[in-house]
C-alpha cells in the first residue's frame, strides 16, 4: 500500500460527543423491551419502531454534518471509557465515523427502519411479537457498534453481539425442531470464524502491541514482517468468510431461512452477511499489503459466487432460492474486494445496491409466504400477479436490479465488478489469463443469476393456479407493501446515483485509496457481453418454465441438479470430516472416562472400601482380645529392643 493511501486511511477525526447515540437508541429500546416483559405487547412494536426511525434520524444528522466538512477532515470519533488498561496495554472503547462507516450507518438503520415497519404486518398474529422486536432492535444496537468500532476489539464486540442475535432470530421459532437445529448450525459455523478472528486479535496484542486501527495499519506499513500481515489477513479472511457465508463456511445460510422472513431480508440479505466485506474493506491496508491474502480472498469470492448460483437453480423453496442468491451476490463483493484499491469501492457499491434489491426481493417473497398461509414452495404457487399486484411489482423490480438490467441498480454494481475481473491482469499483476478466467467465471455468475431468478418469477408469478384449494391468496397490507415500494424504488435508483460521476469512488477515497482504472477490455464490450450472458438465461429459463407444466413434486433430474439440491454435498462433506469424527471423538472420550477416570476412582474407593471392612473385623469388642492383642504388641517391642542392642 502506498503511504499516501495509508495517511488517507488514517486520517485524523475530528471530536463528536453525539455518535454514542446512534448504537445507543436501538440499544435501549431493546432493553426496555426485554425488561418490561409482556406488560409491552401491545405497543412494543410501536417503540422498537420509533428508535429505529430515531436512529436513522440521527445518522441522517450525522451525514449531512460530514458533508459539510472537506474530504480530509470527514472522519468523526468519540471515546466513551477506556476499557482495558494493563501495563503498556490501553484499549478505549470508542467510535468512528467516516466515510466507509457512514455508508454501512445509513444501510443499517435505513432498511432496518422499513423491516421494522413491515415486520408489524408480518408478526401480527405472533404472541411473541414484543420479544421479535426487541432482537431486531438489539441487531441493529450490535451491526452499529461493528462498524462504528474505532479499534479490532470494539469491532469484535459487535461482531459477536450481531452473532448472538442472529442464533436468537433464526431460532425464534423455536417450538419447530428445524428452527432450533438452524439456529444451532448457524452459531456453530459462526463460531469457527469468530475463533479465527479472534486469533488475529491475539496475534494483534502479542505481536503489534495495538489493537488500535491506527496501530495495527501503522505497524503493517512499517515494521510487520511480510509472514506476519499474511496471518493476519488470512485470519481476517476466515471470520468474514463465516458471517458472510462465503465458502468452506457457507452451510448455514440456507437452513437460517427457517427464521421469520423479516429476519431474512434484514440480516441475512442486507447487513449481517455484508460484515465480512466491511472488515475486509477496512483491513485493506493489511491485504494490501499481503499479495497471497489478497488472493485467497479473490478465490473465495469466485468460489462462492459460482456455488450460490449453481445451488439457486435446482431450489424450490423460494426463500433458499433467495439464500443461495445472497451467498452469490456476497461472492461477487468478496472477489471485488480481493482486487485492492481496483475493487473496494465496487465492492461496497454492489453491497449497497445488494440491500435494496435484496431485501425488496425477501420481502416480496414474505408478502407471497402471508397470502398463502405460510407456503414456500415455488410449484404451489403460479398466477399471483393478478391477485397481488404490487407484489408482483416490487419484487419484478428486485428481478430486474439483480439480473442486472440497465438502468436498474445491479447493472451498474455488476458490470463494474465484472469489467475489473477482465482488469485483474493488469492491476493485480496475476497475468491476464487469471484475468480473463475470472472475468469469465463473473459472466457466468450473471448467467446462472438471470435463470434462477427468471425461473422465480415465472413459478411465482406467471402460469396457472397451483395453490392448494384451501388457499385464498390475497395483497399484503399497506404496513407491508409500504416498505415494499420504498425498498423498490432504492431498486432502481441507488446504482445510477452511486455510479454517476465516480460518486461513491470519490466518497471513499479518503477510507480505501484512490484508484483510476485501466481497462483491458472496453467497457461497451464487457457490458455487451454481460447482457447478452443474461438474455441467453432469462431465455433458457422461459424455455424451460415458462412453456412447461411444471410438476408437484420434483423430478429425479440430472446429477449436477441431484447435487444442488443437496447443496453440493457441503453438508455432507461436513459431516464426513467433522461431525462423524468428532462423534467418534466423543464416544472414545466417554470410554475413557468411564474405564480409566471413573475406574480408578471406584477402584480407589473400593480398595479404602475392603481395607475399612477387614479393619473392622480387628474391632471384636472382647477384652480379652485386646488384652491378647498388647501383649502381642509389647512382645515385638521388646524383641526388638534386644535386637537393636545386640546389633
Amino acid at each position: 500500500m502506498t503511504s499516501t493511501a495509508l495517511a488517507n486511511t488514517l486520517a485524523p477525526a475530528v471530536a463528536d460527543p453525539a455518535l454514542w447515540l446512534v448504537p445507543a437508541l436501538p440499544l435501549l429500546g431493546a432493553v426496555l423491551l426485554l425488561l418490561i416483559g409482556r406488560r409491552a405487547n401491545a405497543w412494543g412494536h410501536l417503540l422498537a419502531c420509533a428508535v429505529a426511525l430515531a436512529a436513522f434520524a440521527v445518522a441522517l444528522w450525522q451525514f449531512v454534518e460530514m458533508t459539510g466538512r472537506g474530504a480530509g477532515e470527514r472522519a468523526a470519533a468519540q471515546t466513551l471509557f477506556t476499557w482495558i488498561s494493563v501495563g503498556e496495554m490501553h484499549v478505549e472503547f470508542g467510535l468512528r465515523l467516516d466515510q466507509l462507516s457512514m455508508v454501512f450507518v445509513l444501510l443499517i438503520t435505513g432498511v432496518g427502519l422499513l423491516i421494522h415497519i413491515y415486520s408489524i404486518g408480518y408478526m401480527a398474529t405472533d404472541p411473541a411479537r414484543r420479544k421479535f422486536f426487541a432482537y431486531l432492535n438489539l441487531f441493529l444496537a450490535a451491526m452499529l457498534l461493528l462498524v462504528m468500532a474505532d479499534n479490532f476489539l470494539v469491532l469484535y464486540l459487535g461482531w459477536e453481539g450481531v452473532g448472538l442475535v442472529s442464533y436468537l432470530l433464526i431460532g425464534f421459532w423455536q417450538h419447530k425442531p428445524s428452527a432450533a437445529t438452524a439456529a444451532k448450525k448457524a452459531f456453530l459455523v459462526n463460531r469457527v470464524g469468530d475463533i479465527g478472528l479472534a486469533i488475529a486479535l491475539f496475534v494483534m496484542i502479542t505481536q503489534l502491541g495495538t489493537l488500535s486501527f491506527e496501530g495495527v495499519f501503522a505497524a503493517v506499513d512499517g515494521p510487520a514482517s511480510t509472514v506476519l500481515v499474511t496471518a493476519l489477513g488470512l485470519l481476517l479472511l476466515v471470520g468474514a468468510c463465516a458471517k458472510s457465508a462465503q465458502v468452506p463456511l457457507q452451510s448455514w445460510l440456507g437452513d437460517a431461512m427457517e427464521g421469520p422472513t423479516p429476519v431474512s431480508a434484514l440480516i441475512h440479505a442486507a447487513t449481517m452477511v455484508t460484515a465480512g466485506v466491511y472488515l475486509i474493506t477496512r483491513a485493506n491496508p493489511i491485504f494490501d499489503a499481503a499479495p497471497t491474502a489478497r488472493t485467497a480472498v479473490i478465490v473465495v469470492g469466485a468460489v462462492t459466487l459460482l456455488f450460490g448460483a449453481i445451488v439457486g437453480c435446482a431450489k424450490d423453496d423460494i426463500k433458499k432460492v433467495l439464500a443461495a442468491s445472497t451467498m452469490s451476490q456476497v461472492g461477487y463483493m468478496v472477489m471485488a474486494a480481493g482486487f485492492g484499491p481496483a475493487g473496494y469501492a465496487l465492492a461496497i457499491m454492489h453491497l449497497l445496491t445488494h440491500g435494496f434489491f435484496k431485501a425488496g426481493l425477501f420481502l416480496g417473497a414474505g408478502s407471497v409466504m402471508h397470502g398463502l398461509d405460510d407456503e414456500v414452495d415455488m410449484r404451489r404457487f403460479g398466477a399471483l400477479r393478478a391477485v397481488m399486484p404490487i407484489t408482483f411489482v416490487t419484487f419484478g423490480l428486485g428481478y430486474l436490479a439483480i439480473i442486472g438490467v440497465p438502468p436498474f441498480a445491479g447493472f451498474y454494481s455488476k458490470e463494474g465488478i465484472i469489467s475489473a475481473a477482465f482488469d485483474l491482469g493488469s492491476t493485480a499483476g496475476a497475468g491476464s489469463i487469471g484475468g480473463y478466467l475470472l472475468g469469465a467465471l463473473a459472466l457466468l455468475g450473471a448467467g446462472l443469476t438471470a435463470f434462477y431468478m427468471t425461473r422465480v418469477m415465472i413459478l411465482t408469478f406467471f402460469g396457472p393456479k397451483r395453490w392448494h384449494v384451501e388457499a385464498h391468496p390475497h395483497e399484503s397490507p399497506p404496513v407491508m407493501t409500504g416498505p415494499m415500494i420504498v425498498i423498490a424504488i432504492g431498486s432502481v435508483l441507488a446504482g445510477l446515483v452511486l455510479a454517476i460521476g465516480g460518486r461513491l469512488q470519490d466518497w471513499l477515497a479518503p477510507v480505501v485509496g484512490e484508484h483510476h482504472a485501466t481497462h483491458v477490455l472496453p467497457v461497451w464490450l464487457v457490458t455487451t457481453l454481460s447482457l447478452v450472458v443474461v438474455a441467453v438465461g432469462v431465455v433458457v429459463a422461459i424455455g424451460l418454465y415458462g412453456r412447461r407444466a411444471v410438476p408437484v413434486t420434483a423430478p429425479e433430474g440430472s446429477v449436477l441438479t441431484r447435487a444442488a439440491r443437496r447443496d453440493l454435498y457441503a453438508d455432507d462433506l461436513n459431516e464426513s470430516l467433522f461431525m462423524r469424527p468428532g462423534q467418534a471423538v466423543v464416544a472414545g472420550t466417554a470410554v475413557v472416562d468411564r474405564t480409566v477416570v471413573a475406574g480408578a476412582a471406584t477402584g480407589v474407593a473400593a480398595a479404602v472400601g475392603d481395607a475399612s471392612a477387614r479393619g473392622r473385623l480387628l474391632q471384636s469388642g472382647l477384652t480379652r482380645t485386646y488384652a491378647l492383642y498388647m501383649l502381642a504388641g509389647a512382645g515385638l517391642v521388646i524383641a526388638a529392643m534386644l535386637v537393636g542392642g545386640a546389633l
